[in-house]
């Protein structure tokens, strides 16, 4: 799957436009933005779409060297199950 990156939003759209897969992740103070939503279409639940949103989030954010404060449940979970990902986790 190709994912486009903008500021603070990662996706993937099917050929026709419609979205499919995404990670928003706003600044909420300076350098440290919310991992507030991740979202994967039903079609493609199941397949490890949401971890690569997350390994792509956290290369752009460790890349932006910004901090992130995960509120999404999915995102909050990710953390949890790769503690070696926690260095860009704010305290």
């Amino acid at each position: 799957m190709d994912f486009k990156r903008e500021k603070n939003r990662i996706y993937a759209e099917s050929d026709n436009g419609e979205l499919m897969a995404e990670v928003t992740f706003p600044e909420v103070r300076a350098g440290v933005v919310d991992i507030n939503r991740t979202f994967v279409d039903d079609s493609l639940r199941g397949q490890g779409i949401a971890g690569k949103l997350m390994d792509e989030a956290y290369d752009a954010i460790k890349d932006a060297d910004k901090q992130c404060i995960p509120t999404c449940s999915y995102a909050v979970k990710w953390f949890g199950d790769h503690p070696d990902n926690n260095d860009i986790v704010a305290e």
